[in-house]
Formats: structure tokens, sequence, C-alpha cells
């Protein structure tokens, strides 16, 4: 049974549940770092709602929508040390796939978060 939607929860249940072992540009400076697909994915799966995503330069951002607004779980990443990205200006929410989020990502960065952020939620 997956747990009930809060989203201050889940924030702070994701700081502690990103590590290497989910996305390996995670740093402990900046832990949202890579993690937009598998933690828009494990949202998805656990929670339901629509998967979106943005155009950054040369790769696609992805994040949530729950209960009928926009939730980027991931937007601390662009401010951030070391962020590799911008915020986007705008959010394109472009509706999404889960197989188009989860390319290139192994099913063991799925698996891990999944576990993680339950144990922690």
């Amino acid at each position: 049974m997956a747990p009930a939607y809060d989203e201050g929860r889940i924030r702070s249940a994701l700081e502690h549940a990103w590590s290497l072992d989910t996305a390996v540009q995670w740093t402990p400076e900046n832990p949202a770092s890579g993690q937009c697909n598998v933690t828009a994915v494990v949202i998805l799966d656990l929670f339901g709602g629509d998967l979106l995503r943005t155009r950054l330069p040369g790769v696609w951002h992805y994040y949530n929508r729950l209960e009928g607004r926009r939730v980027d779980f991931t937007d601390s990443q662009f401010s951030a040390p070391g962020a590799l990205f911008a915020a986007p200006a705008e959010y394109d929410d472009d509706v999404t796939t889960r197989e188009a989020a989860m390319t290139g990502i192994p099913l063991r960065e799925y698996e891990a978060l999944k576990a993680s952020l339950v144990a922690h939620l």
C-alpha cells in the first residue's frame, strides 16, 4: 500500500532517500542533482498523477502533476551548489510516459530510490 500523499513529508523524505545509489550525479551539497527522472517515476508509481517534462539545454527535466498541480520534487537542484542547470524560466508541462523518463536510468537506481523513500516515509 502506498503512503498518503503529503508534499512536505515527501520532500523531507527525499532529502534522506537520495544517494549515489539513486543517481550518479548526487552530491551531499546538491542531493537532488540528477534525480529528476527516477524521482518523478517513483512518485508516479506511488501516488499516481501525471508525469511531465520540460526541455533544458540538451536534456529533459522530469517532474509530476499531483492533485491537479505541478510538483517538482527536484527543483532544489537548480539553486544548490554545483547546479548543472538553471531553473526553467517557464515549465513546458509536456505530458510524457514512464518509459521516456526511465530511458537511461538503471532499474537498480529506481528500486533503490523507491525502497529508500518508502522507508523514510
